[in-house]
Formats: structure tokens, C-alpha cells, sequence
């Protein structure tokens, strides 16, 4: 059995909290087990990952689109994709504190045995033979295992009785190939094309912790690119190196990723191939993205179900076909997770004290250029903040330990540029552009010239 050990993520949560990255969901009312709201850094974090995911797949390429798809569909989009019949975790209850339990990570957790694919009854029987424990009780006495559906239902106000029962879509995936045909008759795309979708996904799972890694509601960035059968290899390989350059344009360690292709007893019902992107967290190697050859399931499921033709006609080769889907996902919580795991560093300062930094990549850190007065003079900058209007509140403020404070949040930010309001102002009482060239400033010019920049003071 495995040793409780100190929580490696600790200091990175407490960070975040403090600094505003990630707060605690409904903290007021004792919190909500895997919910997290994001913070005034957080979101910017969040929001810039989103636009360079963007920009990069979406706007840059003239074979991509877009959408953005309701996260309730027809119930029978489930029934099509196999969700209802086969989307479930093997669950156990333990009959002595009630506690529940994903059966193949209690195994994992306490033997370090991979149980994967094994069938419910195989799962009782290792944790009998294994001598399996509560984490919370130490009993020994549980249910036997069973399967548990991780769709969120709700119930719809309806009078159609047999589709009253609506569910929170648990991937982002299968709205893009309900308004495929809409987009085909629509933008006139020829294939090879794709479909790009930033969304909420919702799974009603037990989950390990590990703070925003997996959580019951979470962000996807999404790509169904549509192909011939015979050319899915190329494409394949294509989309997973423009991945890698995605790993390398936010700023991820290169040396912390790596790639894991499923095995074929381990890929899911509708996939051919999958290979995982994953990424070194201080509580292990996990998944970060995914790249899948989902052949041409899920349309010709589709088709199936909802009766109508989803054929892809190709007028130049007289000929149709059901295009077959390469599906590169990646989930936006975990990158985010895994860039604060980067960034986060603590450093030893020559009289002894430790000082947090945070050394984000300047295309995804929430703020980019720090600015504030350091010398006990008038700024001259009309627009500057009046910082000491009398000499007697000049005479109140202990302006080294302001300066060493507001240093440190400023690193904790994971702030890219930091330089005193007087410098930038220049010498003198110059307006408008003409501003000092000299150090720091010169670096932030190719970053905000040109630019239009607004203010709470205009």
C-alpha cells in the first residue's frame, strides 16, 4: 500500500488563491467538491490561452472553421455516440462510512496494479485478493462493483414524454458533427476541412483531487478535421506536430512532454488510434492532449439514428462518401494547470529570505508590463496616479517596504516587464509618444506600439 505523502501541489493552490489565479468554488457555503472559479489573473490566463488556440488553428488556416454549439442536444445524439450505453466508471461504496470509489484507482492507488479494461466482476475479485482498504475507515467491507453513467441528466419541460430527459453535454465533440451537414451546405468547405469549438463539458465522476486537473466541469478546445479514408495517416501526423508547436507557443517544458500511444485493448469504442501528449505534474505523467482517428463512426451514427444523409459529395471526382474524423483535444483546466506548474518557482535572495516568481511565457502571462512609482519626486505623467498628494502622507508611508511589496506580487503575477513610472514618463514634462527608449522600455515598444490602451483614467 502506498504512504500518504505531503500533497505536491500545495504551495501552487495557496498561490493561486492569494494572487487571484483560482479561488475555491462556493467557498462561503464550506465549498463544492471539483468546482474552481477563476480569478482576475486566472481569466486573462485563461482568455489568452483561448485566442492563441484560436489564432494558431482556427484563424491562420483557410481549411478550418468555427462554432460554437449548445451544450444541451437532442437526447438521442447520446444514444447515436453510445454515451448512454457506454459511458460509465465502475464504482464501489464502501457499506461501513458510505464512501464512493472509482474501483480502478483505489487498486491503482494502493497495489500500483493497471486494472483497466478488466470487467466488473474481474475488478470484485482483485479487490478481494489484494486485501483492499477505505482510505477513509480502513474497512474492508464493500459493495460489489457496478457501473455508474457520467452524464448529468436534467429534465426538460416538455410534453414529449420519450425525449423529456435532456443531458449536460459531456464532451464538446458531437455538436460539431450535429451542424457538420449545416456547415458543409453553408461555407462551401471541400474536403480535407475541419471544425474548431472552445466549450464547457460536464462528467459526473468521482475525481482524484489534484486540484484543477480534473474537475466535473471543464473546458475543451476542440478540432474534428474531416478526411478521406486513405489519407488519415498524413493528416494524422500533421495535426500532432502542429500540437507540439502549440505545446512550444504557450511556453510549456519540452523536456516535461511526452508522447503515449493507447494500446489497442485500451482505445475507446470509436477510435482506431490515439495517441496522448503528456505532461511531468508534480503528482505524476497524466494526460494533457489527445490526438484520435475516429474513422467515420460517430457521422454514420448519426446518420443511423437521425435518418438523414450526412454524405460528404465530391462533384469534381463524381463521387460520395462519409469522411472519416482525426480529433486533436485539448483540455484548457489541465494547460493551465500545467503552465502554473511551470512557472512556479521559489528563489533564495542573498540575505536568506525566499521569494516567489512566477516565469510565464509573455504570450499567455495575465499581465504584461508593470508600472510604478519608485522615486520620491511629482511623476510626470498627467495621467499617472497622484501617488503622494501632501508631504505628510509621504512622511506616513514606508515607500521601501511599498516598493518590496508590490515587487513581490507583481512576481507572483508572473509580471514580464517591471520599470519605474519616472523612466517611462521620460525627462521633463513631454506628452504623447515621446517616451524614454532607454532599457526596459525599449523592450516593451515592440509590445505596445501601435496599440490603443484604455484605462480606468481614460
Amino acid at each position: 500500500m502506498k504512504k500518504n505523502t505531503p500533497d505536491p501541489l500545495k504551495a501552487i493552490v495557496a498561490l493561486c488563491k492569494r494572487r487571484g489565479f483560482v479561488y475555491p468554488g462556493s467557498e462561503i457555503y464550506g465549498g463544492f467538491a471539483n468546482t474552481y472559479s477563476y480569478g482576475p489573473y486566472g481569466v486573462e490566463i485563461k482568455n489568452n490561452i483561448k485566442n492563441l488556440w484560436w489564432n494558431f488553428f482556427v484563424r491562420s488556416r483557410s481549411d478550418m472553421v468555427g462554432i460554437d454549439g449548445p451544450i444541451l442536444l437532442h437526447p438521442l445524439t447520446w444514444k447515436a455516440s453510445g454515451h448512454i450505453e457506454g459511458f460509465s466508471d465502475a464504482l464501489i461504496d464502501c457499506k461501513e462510512c458510505k464512501a464512493r470509489f472509482r474501483v480502478d484507482k483505489l487498486i491503482e492507488d494502493q497495489t500500483s496494479q493497471d486494472v483497466e479494461g478488466l470487467s466488473l466482476e474481474e475488478l470484485t475479485n482483485v479487490l478481494i485478493k489484494e486485501d483492499i482498504s477505505c482510505p477513509k475507515c480502513r474497512s474492508k467491507n464493500f459493495t460489489k462493483a457496478r457501473h455508474f453513467n457520467l452524464m448529468f441528466k436534467t429534465e426538460m419541460s416538455k410534453t414529449d414524454v420519450e425525449h423529456s430527459t435532456a443531458y449536460l453535454r459531456p464532451e464538446t465533440a458531437q455538436a460539431i458533427f450535429l451542424d457538420y451537414k449545416n456547415v458543409i451546405d453553408t461555407m462551401r468547405v471541400k474536403i480535407p476541412f475541419g471544425i474548431a469549438q472552445i466549450g464547457k463539458a460536464f462528467r459526473n465522476e468521482i475525481t482524484p483531487g489534484n486540484f484543477i486537473f480534473r474537475l466535473i466541469e471543464f473546458d475543451q478546445m476542440e478540432i474534428e478535421y474531416f478526411v478521406e479514408q486513405n489519407t488519415w495517416e498524413d493528416h494524422f501526423e500533421k495535426w500532432l506536430n502542429d500540437m507540439k508547436k502549440f505545446c512550444s507557443m504557450i511556453g510549456l517544458d519540452s523536456s516535461k512532454l511526452k508522447e503515449a500511444e493507447h494500446a489497442k485493448e485500451k482505445l475507446s469504442h470509436y477510435s482506431k488510434k490515439t495517441i496522448d501528449i503528456t505532461y511531468d505534474f508534480p503528482f505524476g505523467t497524466n494526460e494533457l492532449y489527445g490526438l484520435a482517428y475516429r474513422t467515420n463512426f460517430d457521422l454514420c451514427q448519426h446518420q443511423k439514428h437521425s435518418k438523414v444523409s450526412l454524405e460528404y459529395i465530391d462533384n469534381v471526382n463524381n463521387k460520395r462518401f462519409i469522411p472519416h474524423v482525426i480529433e486533436p483535444t485539448f483540455g484548457l483546466d489541465r494547460t493551465i494547470l500545467a503552465l502554473l506548474c511551470d512557472a512556479y518557482d521559489e528563489e533564495k535572495l542573498e540575505n536568506g529570505e525566499m521569494r516567489t516568481v512566477m516565469h510565464f511565457s509573455k504570450n499567455i502571462a495575465p499581465v504584461k508590463v508593470a508600472i510604478f512609482p519608485l522615486m520620491k519626486k511629482p511623476v510626470s505623467i498627467k495621467e499617472a496616479r497622484k501617488i503622494l498628494e501632501e508631504e505628510e502622507k509621504d512622511k506616513l508611508i514606508d515607500m521601501d517596504k511599498v516598493v518590496k511589496i508590490a515587487t513581490e506580487r507583481v512576481e507572483q503575477s508572473g509580471i514580464v516587464f517591471l520599470d519605474e513610472i519616472d523612466k517611462v514618463a521620460g525627462k521633463g514634462n513631454s506628452h504623447g509618444p515621446d517616451v524614454s527608449r532607454e532599457g526596459v522600455q525599449r523592450d516593451i515598444l515592440p509590445i505596445v506600439e501601435g496599440s490603443t490602451v484604455t484605462t480606468k483614467y481614460g
